[in-house]
């Protein structure tokens, strides 16, 4: 498999005391820091660059060079933007690779998006959602994602928090999604449709559901899919 970059500098505010002295990867969940969980999914990638920001350095202290046989390195972003971020981490992650957030715990079949993503500037990976779980943000249909919009009424697919990219695919852009919205709407964002819902980690409420979730406490894989 392709490396990864985890974006995981957020400051999480919406978690309030939660994340006052821990930096939101690290809030514990069913036991264990939640990036430990994100890195389980990923075995087999070569490796993982974690961009940091706010508390970065007990990120690294927490998790040192490598987990799960996955070796680990460092960049501390300067808030300027995610698109900026994976930009300033491109020097560790070659001519391609795989770009998922710090807060979100995807059941997907990673070499498989991976390997789908050949011969494209970019793929996004996307969820029917109906308005299930958030606005929809994205129009998907004949393997390509042909727009992404968030706000925009009409859609009926949202994007599910991991794409694969190339460095000339991200252009000058702060943030992904105006990345995002420039590929689409020029034909070079291909597709590639998750199964399963994501879980994340980002309010209270959230966080609560991933932890009984990843517990076993919840309700099984099929029934909340």
């Amino acid at each position: 498999m392709i490396g990864v970059c985890i974006l995981a500098g957020g400051l999480g505010t919406r978690l309030g005391e939660r994340v006052k002295d821990t930096p939101k990867p690290l809030i514990e969940v069913a036991g264990k820091p939640f990036l430990l969980h994100q890195l389980e999914l990923l075995r087999g990638a070569p490796r993982v660059v974690l961009c940091v920001g706010y508390l970065g350095e007990r990120i690294e202290a927490a998790l040192g060079r490598e987990q799960c046989g996955i070796e680990l390195r460092y960049r501390y972003d300067d808030q300027a933007g995610t698109a900026g971020a994976v930009r300033g981490a491109l020097d560790d992650l070659g001519e391609r690779f795989l770009v998922l957030y710090g807060d979100t715990y995807l059941r997907i079949d990673y070499a498989a998006v991976a390997a789908a993503s050949e011969g494209w500037p970019a793929l996004m990976t996307v969820l029917r959602n109906e308005g299930r779980w958030d606005a929809s943000n994205a129009e998907f249909r004949d393997g390509r994602v042909v727009r992404y919009e968030k706000g925009a009424p009409g859609m009926s697919w949202i994007d599910y928090g991991l794409s694969v990219l190339t460095p000339q695919a991200l252009g000058d852009e702060a943030d992904l999604a105006q990345v995002f919205t420039r590929l689409a709407a020029a034909g070079q964002l291909a597709g590639y449709e998750a199964t399963e819902r994501f879980y994340e980690i980002g309010t209270p409420e959230a966080l609560a559901e991933t932890d009984a979730f990843l517990s076993g406490t919840g309700a099984s894989a099929t029934e909340r899919s």
